[in-house]
């Protein structure tokens, strides 16, 4: 059950999502983050519940690693500002769509999509690292600490530079022994646990970002 204590993280990012919708401006991509994260919840604390009972979750991972790329795909289309890379997002979320179904429903269908996920992993990743690059390259300064942006780029860079090893190797862990599987077990959790630390203080800085520009 070690896997699953960052649900209540989730949680916690899904209640301060809500504050989003009390913004006075805000962008589709965040009105629609309480919606995700709340698909996210139910769908960890399934997985809790048939893990304990003996369940399989494999299926449901692998159908809800499409789900998650490609809402992470639109945020971030969302939150580049040029239009040549919004473009470039686009054709790889289309071309990735297509990629991760045929994997699931007829590639590594019996088992976790590893290689679904390490190329989105790496997509994601790479659209980051743009997004850090026009920060840099931007005419004025901002203060990073108040952009919601900026924490939501930070925690799924960290994050999938982190997973993308882990789960790039998943299949092979049922050779591993319980030890090791353990451990594993507990820097996913920690990974998580970071991630949506990250989203939760995206959402609360937005609040304040708000109130010093009323």
């Amino acid at each position: 059950m070690f896997f699953y204590y960052f649900v209540f993280f989730i949680q916690i990012s899904l209640l301060a999502s809500l504050t989003t919708y009390f913004w006075e401006k805000q962008d589709l991509y965040l009105r629609l983050f309480p919606l995700f994260l709340l698909v996210t919840d139910v769908v960890e604390i399934l997985c809790s519940y048939l893990a304990l009972h003996g369940g399989t979750t494999v299926i449901i991972y692998n159908f809800f690693e499409i789900f998650e790329f490609c809402f992470y795909f639109f945020a971030l289309m969302r939150i580049l500002q040029n239009k040549s890379a919004k473009k470039i997002v686009l054709v790889f979320s289309i071309l990735y769509l297509f990629f991760a179904l045929y994997n699931v429903l007829f590639g590594q269908k019996s088992m976790f999509n590893s290689m679904s996920y390490s190329v989105g992993a790496l997509l994601i990743v790479a659209f980051c690292i743009y997004y850090f690059l026009e920060l840099f390259q931007l005419p004025h300064s901002v203060n990073l600490l108040r952009q919601p942006a900026f924490w939501i780029c930070s925690g799924l860079l960290f994050f999938y530079t982190c997973t993308f090893p882990i789960f790039g190797l998943a299949n092979f862990y049922g050779k591993a022994p319980r030890v090791i599987i353990n451990h594993v077990g507990a820097i996913i959790n920690i990974i998580n646990v970071f991630l949506y630390s990250s989203f939760t203080i995206a959402f609360l800085c937005g609040i304040k970002t708000r109130k010093s520009t009323s």
